[in-house]
């Protein structure tokens, strides 16, 4: 058709259109790879992710399987290694028993034995030792409800006994019974301030940023705590034991001393398995033990011996 018209301006747009024909393909082709470049990055860089997230998820799950395993290896070496020694339940147990043994010597003397026998001082700090002792023993972890409930009891029979000892003590030796009334009268009038003052005083102390002093009243057995005042106050046993110490044998008491000394015993280990490690329950419980043991020896010497 070209070569028959012959036309220039005919020819002309033949070839204008044959040009633009071909850029269209060629831009069209560019269109295509490009796109196809961009899917397959695309599709590699999700690949990747999709490589990531899953080695990611398989190094969780092999972390969490080592935590296990030494989690369990952990717990099955403690319950390995754990034997008697090292049981707060039993020593504690042996504590309690030894001391419904104490609450035990109380009623025996109360039942058998004259009122001659009883220490006022020793009764006396008795109940308040069991005072503090049946809450320290509810609040102490592991609780210890059998030495709770043991020292409730001891509380009611050194009642009766310090009862006992004081209508004895009227009417042989009035002058240490009036002495004793005003003893107990200063010891509750401090007692209930201290207490009333007691949570104040160690949020104020706490708070006030004073070192070792701020440290000391924030401690779990602080001052501030029966985990505290329950061994001092057992120090105040000790103490009357070792102020006794010439005391008359017909006046020591076999059965209470016997209960002294193997709670001493006792507490003297437990107190390193609680929670909170109580070193002055510890170290008050050896001066009971070899106090009371001298006691308890003098009286089997003069009796039995």
């Amino acid at each position: 058709l070209i070569l028959i018209d012959n036309s220039e301006g005919y020819l002309s747009l033949v070839s204008f259109k044959l040009l633009l024909s071909k850029t269209y393909n060629r831009k069209i082709t560019k269109i295509r790879l490009f796109m196809m470049n961009s899917t397959n990055r695309l599709i590699a860089m999700a690949s990747r992710k999709a490589a990531g997230a899953t080695v990611q998820r398989s190094g969780q799950m092999v972390r969490q399987q080592q935590q296990t395993a030494v989690r369990w290896l952990s717990q099955t070496s403690k319950e390995e290694t754990k034997s008697w020694w090292n049981s707060a339940e039993l020593w504690g147990a042996c504590g309690a028993i030894a001391g419904w043994g104490m609450s035990g010597a109380a009623i025996y003397d109360a039942t058998l034995q004259g009122p001659e026998v009883i220490s006022l001082n020793m009764t006396g700090v008795l109940i308040v030792y069991s005072s503090l002792f049946c809450r320290w023993a509810f609040i102490v972890k592991p609780q210890n409800l059998l030495l709770a409930a043991c020292h409730a009891a001891n509380i009611v029979a050194q009642s009766v006994q310090l009862k006992r000892g004081l209508d004895y003590r009227s009417s042989t030796d009035p002058e240490q019974v009036q002495q004793l009334y005003k003893d107990a009268a200063m010891a509750g009038v401090i007692g209930g301030v201290a207490i009333a003052t007691g949570p104040r005083v160690r949020s104020m102390l706490t708070k006030a940023n004073l070192g070792i002093i701020s440290t000391i009243a924030a401690a779990d057995a602080g001052p501030f705590t029966v985990h505290f005042w329950g061994p001092m106050s057992k120090w105040m046993i000790s103490g009357a034991s070792f102020m006794d110490l010439n005391r008359p044998t017909d006046k020591v008491s076999l059965p209470q001393y016997s209960a002294l000394t193997a709670t001493g015993f006792f507490f003297t280990r437990y107190a390193l398995l609680v929670s909170p490690v109580n070193y002055t329950l510890c170290s008050v419980n050896i001066a009971l033990f070899l106090s009371s043991a001298w006691h308890l020896g003098r009286k089997i010497n003069a009796d039995y011996l």
